[in-house]
C-alpha cells in the first residue's frame, strides 16, 4: 500500500500527486493534511512512518515545503529510509542502492510535472539488494 503525508506547505503539490495515482489505478491512502491550514510536519510523518512500518510491501510519500522537515521526522523511526529527492535520478538511486521506503519531496521547490516523474520512477524501481543489502542493513541503530 502506499501512503501519502503533508504539511500545508506539501498540501497542493500532495493533492496534484493524487490525480496522477488515481488516473494510473495506483491505490493510495491520504493521511493528510487536508488544506493549506498551517499544521506541523512532525505530526504527519510520525502518522506516515507508522502506516509505512505496518508492512514490508507499504511505501510512503511525505512532503513539506522544503522536504527537510518531513525527512528529518520520518528518519527518526527504525526502519523507514526516507529519500528526499529533488530529481529522477535521486529517485532511482534511493531504491536501488538505499531501499528507500519513503520518498520525500518539496513542495515548495518542485513542480508537479517533476514530482510526477520523481514519483513515477520511485514507485517503479526495485532494490538491488547484492552488495548494498548490507550497507541497508547497517542503517538502523539498535
Amino acid at each position: 500500500m502506499l501512503f501519502l503525508a503533508s504539511d500545508h506547505a506539501g498540501f497542493p503539490l500532495k493533492e496534484s500527486l493524487k490525480k496522477v495515482l488515481t488516473e494510473r489505478e495506483i491505490t493510495f491512502e491520504d493521511l493528510g493534511t487536508n488544506s493549506e491550514e498551517s499544521v506541523d510536519y512532525p505530526d504527519f510523518g510520525h502518522a506516515l512512518a507508522e502506516k509505512v512500518l505496518e508492512n514490508a510491501d507499504n511505501k510512503g510519500v511525505g512532503i513539506c515545503g522544503t522536504g527537510l522537515g518531513i525527512s528529518m521526522t520520518l528518519n527518526r523511526h527504525a526502519g523507514i529510509r526516507a529519500a528526499r529527492c529533488v530529481s529522477i535520478e535521486d529517485a532511482e538511486l534511493s531504491r536501488q542502492h538505499n531501499n528507500a521506503n519513503v520518498l520525500v519531496l518539496a513542495g515548495r521547490q518542485l513542480d508537479a510535472k517533476l514530482a510526477a516523474e520523481i514519483l513515477t520512477k520511485f514507485l517503479a524501481t526495485e532494490f538491488e539488494g547484492g552488495r548494498h543489502k548490507k550497507r541497508v542493513e547497517k542503517i538502523d541503530i539498535a
